[in-house]
């Protein structure tokens, strides 16, 4: 079972395989996952396994947390190349979103005016027009969007209310190509989402959202589901070649 709880409101900094050292920002509670999906790949383990009994910081505790940290790793000379929103579940579920990312977007430009912004969503609040609104003004808007099959959907992210997937790239549409699309590639008994009937349909949404870049990559972490796998380096850098060759940059983590 997978165990990797983030400390609220401030971890790291970190080593990220696509960002670099990267500051995180836990909007959810410190003993627990709050989500709208509920991954089988999650590293934060379960939703059911992992309830929380505290309540997520609040806007004027990361204010004050974030403050303080950029505060010292400037004077240990240490600086992030990004501010990631991140931790223990849906960043946007969090009430004060759009003010908290106008806080840090202060902070940022007093503080370490070269850091950028990233928001890690799983897209499910992107819907509402606040949140979009806020990704509009962060740097890296990076909205998950492991595949368009409604099945496979339910089967691996396991979404926790109603989830339209049409409507979600509809809404990423509207960033028009502010968005940064991240894809879980993974198999295992019953699941391989490498595949043709999956890259195609997914490339047809890429093509249609045209995002600034696409980032795909596979497991690096203990999964609370142990049946999945890695998608093989081959694969991964096949599909890559076909999102470039849509004229759309991509980068992959193996």
């Amino acid at each position: 079972m997978s165990t990797v709880i983030y400390p609220s409101p401030i971890f790291g900094p970190v080593h990220s395989r696509r960002l670099g050292i990267s500051l995180g920002i836990n909007l959810l509670p410190t003993d627990g996952k709050v989500c709208s999906f509920d991954c089988i790949y999650c590293e934060c383990g379960f939703n059911a396994d992992r309830r929380p009994h505290q309540k997520m910081p609040t806007r004027e505790a990361v204010r004050t947390a974030l403050e303080a940290k950029l505060e010292e790793m400037h004077r240990e000379g240490v600086h992030p190349d990004v501010l990631t929103f991140a931790g223990n579940g849906e960043p946007t579920m969090h009430p004060d979103f759009p003010a908290i990312i106008a806080d840090t977007r202060e902070l940022r430009d007093r503080l370490c005016p070269d850091a950028k912004i990233s928001v890690l969503t799983n897209g499910t609040m992107i819907v509402r027009p606040a949140v979009h609104d806020a990704l509009l003004l962060v740097d890296n808007n990076i909205v998950k969007l492991d595949t368009v099959d409604e099945a496979f959907i339910n089967l691996v992210d396991r979404p926790q209310g109603h989830y339209d997937v049409q409507a979600i790239i509809d809404a990423m549409k509207a960033f028009r190509g502010h968005c940064i699309i991240q894809t879980m590639f993974l198999t295992g008994p019953g699941l391989d989402n490498t595949t043709g009937q999956y890259v195609g349909p997914w490339l047809q949404a890429v093509a249609s959202i045209r995002p600034q870049q696409v980032m795909i990559y596979t497991i690096d972490r203990e999964t609370p589901d142990t049946t999945l796998a890695k998608a093989a380096p081959a694969t991964l850098d096949a599909i890559a070649e076909r999102v470039k060759a849509l004229g759309i940059e991509c980068s992959v983590a193996y």
